[in-house]
């Protein structure tokens, strides 16, 4: 990747394209205030909760739109009530190599190999794996131990034999990217396009990462939904499909797009649940920022087929939107999964943490983030301020961040 003037950048995605020239921009340098940081908390914490909240009503019907929808658990697979599926789990791995990344002063796209491995490991004992992912990570272990390289090899591969690799799969895990490159736009769309191409060859599936990433990437740094804002990241001749992909979901219902597992399908039918923030319901509750993110949720649900998967997609922008903060109590004391019961206040918290650690921060925020008052199921933990850096530079408080 060329990070010059230029901004010519590996198109990615098993190296189906040329290089594409994306718009020169310098990366900037990011601050951080509680606002900020309670979005950023809230990217995974969304991503659960709408995987949970969907996960019992996979492979169901519409549901008219007032039909309850809750936390109820069952479903195909047996979830316990408040428990994520492959969604989050697929990304919990990501978000693990991401934590080592910025331990080690590196980019996640340099730990790859950890990706490809724990996903492998993962897939041995997981009540659910999306058939293609599962084909391209059985095919990547035999023989021998699974690499990056080999992954996405495995992923054209597929692609190659069956005409066709655009399921959702990708897109559903790709959140963590977004709160790995924050500060530098470019640099995310690689790294989407990259990730998404270990399973999914598909240039529609990194396409979608980008443009999901983006949107989350916006959403935390100014608070604002707009589906929009990735699209000059993508190829040119692809520019105008996407942009129209988008009008269209937003003049329909999440339950319009009956091929939901498939990649294009699944964010429209995300977008259309996201898109009327602004319309509050003549005598529903208050438009308030918990409410707005319910209500987002519980549509995307009420579309039907792949629930957990849109969900969980829509779950991430409006909590990148919303904030932890606006995730219901109920969902921050019920929502876990794997591994070893993750809860998803703590999901939140590292997901902050991997999203101020990151390269392109503010002097200090390192230092701050390392401080920083975790999200709490029993409610946010305020710390004294830490005082001066023994750099000099003050630091301010820690901003606090939870439900």
């Amino acid at each position: 990747m060329d990070d010059g003037r230029g901004g010519v950048i590996s198109s990615g995605g098993g190296g189906e394209r040329g290089p594409f020239l994306l718009p020169p921009r310098q990366a900037p340098v990011l601050a951080w205030d509680a606002a900020r940081a309670d979005r950023a908390a809230g990217v995974l914490m969304g991503m659960a909760c709408g995987d949970a909240l969907g996960a019992p009503y996979e492979f169901g019907p519409a549901l008219p739109d007032d039909a309850p929808v809750g936390m109820v658990g069952g479903g195909a697979f047996g979830w316990a009530p408040g428990e994520w599926t492959d969604d989050t789990q697929m990304a919990v791995v990501l978000l693990e190599a991401a934590e080592r990344a910025v331990s080690l002063d590196r980019s996640l796209l340099d730990l790859l190999d950890d990706v490809a491995l724990g996903w492998v490991a993962w897939a041995g004992s997981a009540k659910d794996v999306g058939a293609q992912t599962r084909a391209v990570l059985s095919a990547a272990a035999r023989p021998g131990q699974p690499t990056a390289a080999r992954l996405t090899a495995a992923a054209t591969a597929h692609h190659e034999r069956s005409g066709r690799s655009g399921g959702n799969g990708s897109l559903m895990r790709t959140a963590p990217v977004a709160l790995a490159f924050l500060s530098d736009a470019r640099a995310m769309a690689h790294a989407a396009r990259t990730v998404s191409a270990l399973t999914h060859h598909d240039p529609d599936a990194g396409d979608a990462c980008v443009l999901w990433c983006a949107a989350l990437r916006h959403a935390v740094l100014t608070g604002e939904l707009d589906a929009r804002a990735g699209l000059d990241l993508l190829p040119p001749d692809r520019q105008g499909t996407w942009s129209a992909r988008l009008d269209e979901a937003e003049q329909r219902h999440p339950a319009s797009y009956v091929r939901n597992g498939w990649v294009v399908e699944a964010l429209m039918a995300a977008w259309s649940a996201l898109v009327p923030e602004g319309q509050d319901e003549p005598d529903g509750p208050p438009a308030t920022p918990g409410n707005r993110l319910r209500r987002s949720l519980e549509r995307a649900v009420r579309g039907g087929g792949d629930t957990d998967t849109v969900a969980a997609i829509a779950g991430a922008l409006a909590g990148a939107r919303w904030g932890a903060s606006a995730v219901p109590q109920e969902w921050v004391e019920r929502v876990h999964g794997w591994p070893r019961r993750l809860r998803v206040a703590e999901l939140g918290r590292r997901g902050l943490a991997v999203a101020t650690r990151s390269p392109g921060q503010e002097p200090g925020t390192s230092a701050r983030a390392d401080r920083s008052a975790p999200v709490s199921a029993e409610g946010p933990v305020t710390e004294p301020d830490p005082g001066p850096d023994p750099d000099g530079t003050t630091i301010a408080p820690p901003p606090t961040v939870g439900p």
